[in-house]
This record gives C-alpha cells, sequence and structure tokens, in this order.
C-alpha cells in the first residue's frame, strides 16, 4: 500500500516536471536554430525561400503522424475553423519569421534571441487592449505582471537606443584572424533601429499567433491535426508571398550546404515539434508558462554566437536583456497560488485554456 502510495506521488511529480522539461528542451532547440540559420545567412540563403522550405519540410515530416495517430479523433473542418488555421499560418509561418529572420539579419542572432524575452509581456499588453484580462491592481498577480510588463518595454528600450561598448565573451585568435575584417563590415551595415522594428514586429505576431492557437485548440481538439494544417498553411502563404519577392531562379538551389540544413532543422525541430509541444504545454499550463523560460534561449545562444559566429555583444544589450529577464520573470511566474484572478473573458496570459487561474 505504502509502495504504491510513493509510485503515485512520483507520478504526479513526474507529470508536473514533464512540461518543464519539454519547454527547456526547445530552448536548446530554438538557440541552434538562430546559430544555424544565421550562418545560412551568411552564405547568402535568402529568407523568404528559407521560410519556404522551412514549413514544407514541417508539412511532410507532421502529416503521416497526424493522419495515422488522430485519425479516429480528428474533429470536422468547418470554415471558421480552416479561417483560425489561415490567420494562423499568416501570423507565425509568415509574419513571424520572416520578420524575425530580417530582424535578425540586421541585427545579430544573440540580441534577437534576447529580444524575444519580451514575448510575454507583449501578450499581456495585447491581452489587455482586446479586454481579454482584466487589471485589478488591489490584486498582487496584478500588480506584479503590470510592473514586470513595463520593466520589460524600458528594458527594450535600452536594448534599441542604448548600444555602448563592445564585450567579448570569448575571446579566439582563430575566430579574431577570419572573421576580424568580415564581422567590422557586417557591423558597419547592421541597421540596429529598424532590425529592432522587425523583431518587434515579429513578437506581436508571434504573441497573437499563441493567443489564437490557444482559442482554436478549444474547438479543434487535435493537436497534431493542427499543426500539420498550420505548416502547410504556411509552406502554401509562404510560397506565394516567396515567388512575388524572390526573382532569382538561382536562390530556389537546394545542395547540400548551410541553406538546407537550415531548413530542414528549423523545419523538424522549430516548426513541427515545438508546435506541437507548445499545443500540449499551452492547454495544460498556458501560453505564459510556455514563454517563460525564454531567457535560458538567450544565454544559450550568447555563448553560441560568441564561439561559433564570433558576435560580440554590447553593453547596451546586457543591460537591456537584464531589464527584460527580471520583468517576464515578474509578469509570468506565479506569486501565488490563493490570490486567482476573475475575469469576464479568458485570461489569455495565465493561459487561454480552461486551466488558467489554476498555473498563475
Amino acid at each position: 500500500m505504502k509502495g504504491q502510495r510513493q509510485c503515485g506521488i512520483m507520478c504526479q511529480r513526474l507529470e508536473k516536471v514533464k512540461p518543464i522539461l519539454a519547454i527547456i528542451s526547445l530552448q536548446f532547440g530554438y538557440a541552434g536554430m538562430y546559430i544555424i540559420t544565421m550562418v545560412s545567412f551568411n552564405h547568402g540563403m535568402n529568407h523568404w525561400v528559407l521560410a519556404t522550405y522551412r514549413h514544407v519540410v514541417a508539412t511532410v515530416v507532421m502529416t503521416p503522424f497526424a493522419l495515422v495517430i488522430e485519425r479516429k479523433i480528428r474533429p470536422k473542418m468547418t470554415l471558421p475553423i480552416f479561417l483560425r488555421i489561415l490567420a494562423l499560418g499568416v501570423l507565425e509561418p509568415v509574419m513571424d519569421q520572416n520578420l524575425y529572420y530580417m530582424g535578425m539579419k540586421a541585427t545579430s542572432a544573440t540580441y534577437t534571441s534576447a529580444f524575444v524575452n519580451a514575448l510575454p509581456a507583449v501578450t499581456f499588453i495585447m491581452a489587455v487592449i482586446f479586454r481579454l484580462e482584466t487589471v485589478n491592481m488591489k490584486k498582487i498577480h496584478s500588480l506584479a505582471k503590470v510592473v514586470g510588463t513595463a520593466i520589460t518595454v524600458g528594458g527594450a528600450m535600452v536594448m534599441t537606443l542604448y548600444k555602448g561598448p563592445a564585450i567579448q565573451l570569448v575571446k579566439s585568435a582563430a575566430h579574431g584572424a577570419h572573421h576580424g575584417g568580415a564581422a567590422a563590415a557586417g557591423a558597419a551595415d547592421q541597421n540596429w533601429v529598424t532590425g529592432t522594428l522587425l523583431v518587434i514586429g515579429s513578437i506581436v505576431s508571434w504573441a497573437g499567433f499563441f493567443i489564437l492557437q490557444s482559442f482554436t485548440l478549444k474547438i479543434y481538439t487535435a493537436e497534431l491535426s493542427l499543426v500539420a494544417w498550420i505548416c502547410f498553411m504556411g509552406t502554401v502563404l509562404n510560397a506565394v508571398v516567396s515567388l512575388v519577392m524572390v526573382r532569382d531562379v538561382s536562390a530556389w538551389k537546394v545542395g547540400m550546404d548551410s541553406g538546407t540544413l537550415a531548413a530542414v532543422y528549423s523545419g523538424v525541430v522549430c516548426s513541427g515539434i515545438a508546435y506541437y509541444i507548445q499545443s500540449i504545454v499551452i492547454k495544460e499550463r498556458g501560453p505564459v508558462f510556455t514563454t517563460s523560460f525564454s531567457p535560458m534561449c538567450m544565454i544559450i545562444t550568447a555563448f553560441l554566437g560568441a564561439l561559433v559566429l564570433a558576435e560580440t555583444i554590447h553593453l547596451g544589450s546586457i543591460i537591456g536583456a537584464v531589464f527584460i529577464v527580471f520583468g517576464l520573470y515578474s509578469v509570468s511566474l506565479p506569486i501565488t497560488n490563493t490570490d486567482k484572478q476573475k475575469t469576464n473573458g479568458p485570461d489569455v496570459t495565465g493561459a487561454l485554456t480552461h486551466g488558467v487561474t489554476n498555473s498563475t
């Protein structure tokens, strides 16, 4: 009897740890994507083409699993569901990813991965604007969200307006000799203000994607099928836009190079698997929990960027990142289990599924 009780406790603890391990694993996956993608850009890969190929790979990988595993539980496709999937395809595969790629090319992989930490705060702001969340300043967790959002926005402004002296995290003579001239030339071409605005646009699109995905999962409960549909829609939409934006036929050439590696890696790990894991975690713990581990990605990317790309981190980015991380955890981490928010509509930032208030 005692052994069964202990086994039950261990199983409960394991169930609570699973979402944490899943999201932490995603941060390593995203960090690898940032580095591989930046390498492919340095070798001439076009971001429109990359976004298209990325979702071709994701669609090919995820569709067989969706067809087989969810053949008996897949809800019937209706026009309202299709329109939501179409909107999801516009928000994330097209707008978020391409704006993010353009922002990354204008700045750096480290800078953009740090800026993504503003995602939970942006989600919170959007929820308040659309009256999906009520802010009660008498509640501790509501006050923490407002203060944390203000701190996060302040950190983003520091990263935008103050560059500061360069800080070399990892010194490498080989990297310095090989990349010194290229890095200096690349830095001169980087437009940090424009790049920051592009990254902000991608974050807003991504936040909208999380919100709409949460609502869609309530009426289209087959996660794998939803992921397959989003990837397919992303393929079609990106292909249409890419054919308009990219007129050079040679840009579509596929070979054994960094561009193909970036498409396969990001398609499998950061579109197919990531969309699915995020869907599961959103249903269980909510969007804010899903994004609360993003500072880990920033740290991993910073060191990988210094090692692989010989990127130089600036003081302004570090100061802004500290503010963003502090504000992020003020927004996303639970302040108290008893101080629950009651709203007339769904609580977007806590979790837009039926288990929202339990996660915040």
